[in-house]
């Protein structure tokens, strides 16, 4: 595998982290300090500033309840709170696996080991939301949900920046309208992808406001009693779970 993906892998440094290592001449590899990006193997002997790179064997995964005005980001030029600012210290490299948006709620997955991040964000492991619409949903947004439908124009709900214009939908894997009153329609929806904010994208399409949106469960890990700004470590049967995805699904970490 490249370098810098090897790097990011085993230790608590990002790629991009990594690229700056390579081009400072703090990386080697066979005791030859390298200055550009080469692929190498588990066999091979890669040092930082002299100390060996050991093989991760194992990772660690969290489940946070992400608070409503909380970005999922490292770091905001504009000074807003971010996840970490929240989560102890020991958590600052961690990665999260997709995104909750910042007026978004909920579940949210966080693991030192960025391929199961990656393998886990391009799974088709069934996510379940519980939203509020701003109006009510008709037979052309049911069969939607049930059917799917590609969108040329699916910028309404994105952020006003977004670079993605169209999106294509699929099928949800269930839905459940609860009821309409004042003008505002609750539903749980399960779907098995996390496009850049799929769920506001596809009602706004139908100009249907998502005015709240909680994730409440990813596969088999739910949010269950974890209050807002609270986390908590994987419990065995999840890490269970995970191990046989990552081992069907062929993902080294």
């Amino acid at each position: 595998m490249r370098l810098n993906k090897f790097i990011s892998h085993n230790t608590n440094y990002s790629r991009r982290e990594a690229d700056e290592l390579v081009k400072q001449g703090k990386v080697s590899v066979n005791n030859k300090v390298v200055s550009e990006f080469v692929s190498v193997s588990d066999d091979d002997k890669i040092k930082i500033n002299g100390k060996l790179v050991k093989l991760k064997k194992d990772f660690t995964m969290i489940v946070y309840h992400k608070q409503k005005g909380e970005l999922v980001t490292k770091k905001d030029d504009r000074g807003r709170k971010t996840i970490y600012d929240n989560l102890p210290r020991g958590f600052s490299k961690f990665v999260s696996i997709g995104r909750l948006d910042y007026a978004s709620e909920g579940l949210l997955l966080l693991t030192d080991a960025p391929a199961i991040a990656t393998a886990l964000m391009n799974s088709d492991i069934e996510r379940e939301y519980y939203l509020k619409i701003k109006g009510e949903i008709n037979e052309e947004v049911k069969t939607a949900m049930r059917e799917g439908f590609f969108a040329a124009d699916a910028t309404k709900g994105a952020h006003a920046k977004t670079a993605i214009k169209s999106m294509e939908f699929a099928p949800f894997v269930s839905f459940e309208i609860f009821g309409s009153s004042g003008g505002y329609t609750k539903l749980r929806v399960m779907i098995n992808e996390g496009k850049n904010r799929e769920l506001r994208r596809f009602f706004g399409y139908f100009d249907l406001e998502v005015m709240d949106l909680k994730r409440v469960s990813f596969g088999r890990v739910d949010l269950g009693m974890l209050k807002e700004g609270k986390w908590r470590y994987f419990e065995k049967s999840e890490y269970d779970d995970l191990r046989d995805f990552l081992k069907v699904n062929n993902v080294r970490y």
